[in-house]
């Protein structure tokens, strides 16, 4: 038994959608093809929407270009492999390696010296091997791939926020009318029982006029840390005269 039909044999074995299916989902048959095709068109297209819907930097073509090229590479794969005897998966290597490439393209640094568009550059990657794997008959898998991201994507950003407004440390960016009122800041800071880890001028808003400042902050109070969110903490500091605007980052 060669390489390519014990390829065959585990793939068709292995993935119980396909075994529903029949053979002819497992085999490189022109339904396949179409059918893996058309699969990973359409679970792309509805990563790529839950991004572009939220208004990321890469969102419904790029998903599907990206994922659409995995699928392709992994087809291509397997078809030498059947011609030639030989699996390398040479290929689908380097889309994935491709994919990671251009991922990094997504990330950006905003005014308020933030890495941006990092989980839709991963998001990305990742949609290189949900492709990949659909290419490899692994609907099973795939579908099951793909469900855990969109449900990372669409629902966790609410668990992460509410985990991330009860912390113990979060960074603000600050504007303030004048430099001179950063003192008066930090002495409130420390009155209300918080700690400055860091502060960073922000060079993106030289000669606007206010004065600008990324701040890294600890609750060192036990009572803030039992009955105060971070909301709750920015919007007090809000209502400092001197303050132009605050907000969490």
């Amino acid at each position: 038994m060669d390489d390519t039909e014990l390829t065959r044999i585990l793939f068709s074995t292995s993935d119980p959608i396909s075994r529903f299916l029949g053979s002819w989902s497992s085999e490189l048959t022109v339904g396949a093809v179409v059918l893996r095709l058309l699969l990973s068109l359409f679970l792309s297209a509805l990563l790529g929407w839950e991004r572009s819907s939220k208004r990321h930097s890469a969102g419904f073509r790029t998903f599907i270009v990206v994922t659409f090229s995995g699928t392709l590479a992994m087809l291509l794969d397997i078809c030498i492999g059947e011609q030639r005897g030989a699996n390398l998966y040479l290929l689908s290597a380097v889309a994935a390696l491709s994919s990671a490439r251009i991922a990094t393209r997504t990330l950006f640094f905003s005014s308020r010296n933030q890495i941006m568009g990092l989980t839709t550059s991963v998001s990305l990657w990742a949609s290189c091997f949900l492709g990949i794997a659909i290419g490899a008959g692994q609907y099973t898998l795939s579908i099951a791939a793909f469900s855990a991201m969109l449900f990372s994507l669409s629902k966790l950003p609410a668990l992460e926020f509410y985990l991330k407004n009860r912390s113990n440390h979060f960074e603000i960016h600050l504007e303030l009318k004048n430099s001179l009122n950063l003192q008066n800041f930090v002495t409130t800071i420390r009155r209300l029982g918080l700690k400055i880890d860091a502060i960073e001028m922000n060079p993106a808003y030289a000669n606007s006029g206010l004065s600008v400042y990324s701040i890294a902050i600890s609750i060192s109070s036990d009572e803030l840390k039992k009955y105060k969110t971070h909301s709750e903490i920015i919007s007090a500091l809000s209502t400092l005269e001197y303050v132009s605007h605050i907000e969490e980052i």
